[in-house]
C-alpha cells in the first residue's frame, strides 16, 4: 500500500532539486529520433510536477529514466518512477508508479536535404496503485513517429503518435508536439516546445501547452535539464521538470557518450 504524505509546493520543489518529464524527451514532452551509439548509456535522475486548475498537485519523483544503445540505430528504454498525488490542502498518496519500457528504431538518417526519423513504441505497465491515483490501472501502448533536422546552431524536432488507453472511463488519445532549440554556448542550450493532447478520459478535454527549457552541460558526462510550462488551451495546468542526465560509453562514466548521427 502506498504511504500518505503531505507535500507542500516547497517540498515538491525540494524533491526536484534533490533528485534532479513526461516520459518523453527530457526536459520536454516532445521526443527526438536520435539513438545512442551501440554500447552507450544515458541515465536521468529526475522529478516532474503538475498543478491543475483546482490547485491539486501531482507528479513523479524520484524517477530513473535509462536508455541503452543495443545496436546501431536501436535503443532500449525503461523508466522506474515514484508517483504522488496531493489534493489541494490535503495530504495524498505516494508510492511506486507505472513502469515504462520502449524501443527506439531510427530508420532514416539525417542528410543535407533529409531529416532523420524514428519509431519509438512504448508500453506503460500498470505497476502503480490505480485506486490511489498512482497508476493507470491498465497497460497502455504508445506508437509515435519522431522527426528531426539541424540547421547550424539550431535544431528542431517533433511529431507524435497514438496512445492505446484501455479502461472503463479511459479514452485512446493523440499526442502532437514540436520543439525548437538553439545552442547559445558550447555548454548551454535553450529551447521551447508546443504540444497538444486530446482527451484521455471520458468527460475530459484536450489541452495545448507551451514549455520553455534549458540544458547545461557540466561536463561530457553530467548535464542539468530544466523545463517549465503552462497550458493555454483547455484546462489550466502548470508543469515543471528538473533532471540530471548522466551519459557515458562502454568504458563507464568519464567516457563521452554520443548520440549517433550528431
Amino acid at each position: 500500500m502506498p504511504r500518505r504524505f503531505f507535500c507542500s509546493p516547497a517540498i515538491i520543489a525540494l524533491i526536484l532539486l534533490l533528485h534532479a518529464a513526461a516520459f518523453a524527451g527530457p526536459p520536454y514532452q516532445t521526443d527526438d529520433p536520435e539513438t545512442l551509439e551501440q554500447g552507450h548509456w544515458e541515465f536521468y535522475l529526475a522529478g516532474e510536477v503538475n498543478r491543475n486548475f483546482n490547485g491539486d498537485w501531482s507528479g513523479l519523483g524520484p524517477m530513473v529514466d535509462a536508455n541503452y544503445g543495443l545496436l546501431p540505430d536501436l535503443q532500449l528504454h525503461f523508466t522506474t518512477p515514484f508517483a504522488f498525488q496531493r489534493p489541494r490542502n490535503f495530504p495524498g498518496p505516494y508510492g511506486y508508479g507505472d513502469t515504462e519500457l520502449g524501443t527506439k528504431f531510427r530508420f532514416v538518417h539525417e542528410t543535407e536535404d533529409m531529416p532523420q526519423m524514428s519509431l519509438y513504441p512504448l508500453v506503460e505497465l500498470p505497476t502503480g496503485d490505480h485506486n490511489n491515483g498512482l497508476g493507470n490501472g491498465k497497460s497502455q501502448l504508445y506508437i509515435p513517429l519522431w522527426i528531426q533536422k539541424g540547421f547550424g546552431e539550431w535544431t528542431t524536432y517533433g511529431g507524435g503518435g497514438y496512445w492505446f488507453n484501455p479502461g472503463p472511463t479511459n479514452r485512446d488519445w493523440w499526442f502532437i508536439g514540436w520543439e525548437v532549440e538553439r545552442k547559445i554556448t558550447e555548454s548551454f542550450t535553450l529551447g521551447a516546445e508546443v504540444f497538444h493532447t486530446t482527451a484521455n478520459t471520458i468527460g475530459n478535454r484536450g489541452e495545448t501547452s507551451l514549455n520553455l527549457g534549458a540544458v547545461y552541460d557540466l561536463s561530457d558526462t553530467y548535464h542539468l535539464m530544466l523545463s517549465v510550462g503552462h497550458s493555454f488551451q483547455g484546462p489550466a495546468q502548470l508543469e515543471g521538470y528538473l533532471g540530471l542526465q548522466i551519459t557515458f560509453g562502454p568504458g563507464g562514466p568519464g567516457e563521452k557518450a554520443e548520440k549517433s548521427g550528431k
